[in-house]
């Protein structure tokens, strides 16, 4: 039987290999450590010889008929091996790390608390959306000792997880954005996703931490009692407290610290649609403060952070002004969406919607309450687009409803468009970022 290598040696290989790590042929690095995972419909082992081959140091399998000893390395399950070196390496680092969990906003709040800590400290955050049982191991093993701090998106789809990924870098700090009717199925309801979230809330108490608490979220405020708080909300006796104002299509706020007034406070203008930003924004000056960056500081970066990846992003096009918030959705998140738009005062108001994935049994009853809050707003036009939604179009006549991104583009001509500023908000696999070359 052949030798399986240990985390004490592995890790002592990827401090040699200069921390290069990847779990991708198609990104392979001369000098890394190469991770065989498998998958529904791939098993990495078959690719040990060619990561090899192609100048990775070694490669990590659980196939024993792969393993050479030498370079390709024997163990029990690589992506529990990848976790636990994960794991390990957290344990040597001595900085604290803020972890972030949430049904909307996750990746949002994260952008904005590394904006504004990075005015002062060596940051890093979560890449992208790696922010999963496997995302959260590769984001901590990516932490060297240069950086200052850290922020770990952590996302979840059923209970269990977040605890996981909470043992894994086990953060100093926690944040969770929101509780909503995301990932209904998987989580088993809403009181599924309470206790699923909540499990990082936890963590912080077992490790004697400190949470960050939107302290007007009544769900998060019942969820936390017996944590150590610092606040933030509208409440001027709150740790950072502030206020929104309906300035501009983009959310113009002010903040300042407990007990002290707004009024003579610079008004921090954003690139952010939607007021339901304001408290994301004020999250991250409520971070910032606690961990000393000065407000000027606070305010520069938040006034300077641009919107990317499909997130509340404004587009122009030469026909139209796009909303373009299609990579994620659930009916929390678009029925705000929805709610903010009506409530802008804008001529020729249009919503192009996309289905709500992973809702199982809840997702008619969810579609048809989105549907019913679309028809008691003032709205020019209403497009749908997915089966969830096309499924309810007989009910529902006075609306477009198109089965796929493909039906609407072989359609286009029935969406002509023109002169009008546009809501596009669907979950990322309705890919309805593919329809902005028609508009």
């Amino acid at each position: 039987m052949k030798k399986h290598v240990t985390i004490e040696e592995l890790y002592r290989l990827f401090i040699n290999c200069n921390q290069k790590i990847t779990t991708d042929t198609r990104k392979l690095e001369k000098g890394a450590i190469f991770f065989a995972l498998k998958g529904d419909n791939f098993d990495a082992n078959t690719f040990a010889e060619q990561a090899v081959d192609a100048g990775c140091a070694y490669a990590i399998v659980d196939s024993e008929t792969m393993s050479n000893g030498t370079n390709i390395l024997l163990v029990n399950d690589v992506l529990e091996t990848l976790q636990q070196l994960a794991k390990y390496h957290r344990q040597q680092l001595k900085f604290p790390i803020i972890g972030i969990t949430g049904s909307n906003g996750k990746t949002t709040n994260k952008e904005l608390i590394h904006a504004v800590l990075s005015k002062k400290y060596n940051t890093y955050a979560t890449k992208g959306n790696l922010n999963n049982h496997i995302g959260v191991p590769l984001t901590l093993l990516a932490l060297t000792s240069e950086h200052e701090m850290a922020i770990v998106e952590m996302g979840a789809n059923h209970q269990g997880e977040i605890a996981m990924l909470s043992d894994l870098s086990n953060p100093d700090y926690g944040m969770i954005t929101n509780i909503g009717k995301a990932h209904l199925e998987g989580f088993g309801g809403i009181e599924g996703v309470k206790k699923g979230k909540s499990e990082l809330y936890k963590h912080i108490k077992q490790k004697n931490g400190k949470i960050f608490l939107n302290g007007n979220d009544s769900v998060l405020m019942e969820l936390s009692n017996d944590l150590d708080k610092i606040y933030y909300g509208e409440n001027s006796d709150f740790d950072v407290h502030g206020k929104s104002f309906l300035n501009s299509e983009f959310v113009e706020f002010k903040w300042n610290v407990r007990g002290e007034s707004i009024d003579n406070q610079p008004l921090v203008k954003t690139h952010m649609f939607g007021q339901y930003n304001f408290i994301n924004l004020l999250c991250a000056a409520c971070i910032g403060n606690y961990f000393g960056v000065t407000a000027n500081d606070v305010n520069d970066a938040l006034a300077s952070y641009i919107p990317e990846m499909n997130r509340s992003q404004i587009k122009k096009t030469l026909s139209n002004t796009l909303i373009l918030d299609a990579y994620n959705a659930n009916p929390s998140s678009m029925g705000l969406a929805i709610d903010n738009f009506n409530k802008q005062v804008f001529d020729n108001k249009i919503v192009i919607l996309g289905d709500m994935l992973e809702l199982g049994e809840y997702s008619e009853e969810e579609h048809k309450k989105i549907i019913k809050q679309i028809e008691c707003c003032d709205f020019k036009r209403v497009v749908f687009v997915g089966i969830q939604f096309f499924k309810l179009k007989d009910q529902f006549s006075k609306f477009q409803f198109f089965k796929n991104i493909e039906e609407l583009h072989a359609n286009v001509d029935a969406i002509k468009i023109n002169g009008s500023i546009i809501l596009i908000k669907g979950s990322r696999g309705i890919r309805l970022e593919k329809i902005v070359d028609i508009l």
